[in-house]
């Protein structure tokens, strides 16, 4: 995708008058040579996935270490015990991120979005949202489009590697991308103002988990990162609750952007995925990887 900024993102929909969806389809069928209708049937295909692996969660998987699993299905009860201090829809977007993250962690089919380690944050509100408004998957693959501009930009400015940018740049992005598509479908204002609420949403997103650091626990991609998908989603919900009650980011989205670019330019490579610091330095994470060395 050629866009550079998200400004210029906003501008390109306004001037043509045309939704963010629509500004990703057209660029990315003058990137690839494909058709249109070629493109939204990957798209479409990615959406399936996604559902699809919902459907083949199973709480009595393990992952190999038998760090990871059943969390998902907990969670399940507990939203059946009628407990949930929430209610609503989130107990639903908790249960959908950590189903997905398990299933990255137990190796079975998910899409990354942007990364295998965020697989969960943009599944886990789209799906419950889907069957509490009733949305079509023609729009819900609209939305997609929307937080592929978005996640496109940041990794253009910025990153959605943990080992590059900590986990700012997975979790933050993928919760970033998940806040404006939320916006955009919730929204039904004009072109105009949902593209500058879905900006808002957007750094809104980023902002809140500035800084955050990548400290897999023995180096996989289990703990802490399943239940941060969980953090990633809830927080997409509320930055774009923010940004469709018309509240607004001081700091513009790009602008934001750079700085989660500085910030993970400036951490230590102990907190980059490199399994050394933070939550993987603790006695306790040192303990598990030297059980998972030693298996």
């Amino acid at each position: 995708m050629g866009l550079t900024s998200v400004k210029e993102f906003i501008e390109l929909s306004k001037s043509k008058n045309i939704p963010l969806w629509q500004v990703v389809l057209e660029s990315d069928c003058d990137d690839t040579g494909i058709t249109k209708e070629e493109s939204i049937e990957k798209m479409t295909l990615l959406w399936q996935t996604m559902k699809n692996s919902s459907k083949s969660y199973n709480k009595n998987d393990k992952s190999a270490s038998k760090l990871v699993g059943g969390d998902g299905g907990l969670m399940q009860e507990y939203i059946l015990s009628g407990k949930s201090i929430s209610g609503g829809i989130i107990p639903e977007v908790i249960k959908e991120a950590l189903k997905m993250g398990e299933c990255n962690a137990c190796m079975k089919r998910i899409v990354a979005a942007p990364t295998a380690g965020s697989c969960g944050v943009l599944p886990a509100v789209l799906i419950p949202f889907q069957k509490q408004r009733n949305i079509s998957d023609e729009e819900i693959v609209k939305s997609l489009y929307v937080s592929a501009g978005f996640g496109q930009i940041i990794a253009y400015r910025a990153s959605i590697s943990g080992a590059e940018g900590g986990c700012q740049a997975e979790i933050g992005s993928a919760s970033a991308m998940a806040s404006a598509t939320l916006v955009y479908l919730c929204s039904d204002d004009s072109i105009s103002d949902v593209a500058d609420k879905c900006a808002n949403a957007c750094a809104m997103s980023l902002k809140n988990l500035l800084g955050l650091v990548c400290d897999p626990v023995a180096g996989l991609v289990e703990v802490p990162c399943v239940k941060r998908n969980v953090i990633g989603a809830v927080n997409a919900i509320s930055s774009a609750e923010m940004a469709l009650a018309g509240i607004e980011s001081k700091i513009p989205v790009d602008e934001v952007i750079d700085a989660m670019k500085e910030v993970g330019d400036l951490l230590p490579s102990s907190l980059r995925e490199t399994g050394k610091g933070g939550l993987a330095g603790t006695v306790t994470g040192q303990q598990i990887k030297f059980m998972m060395n030693n298996i």
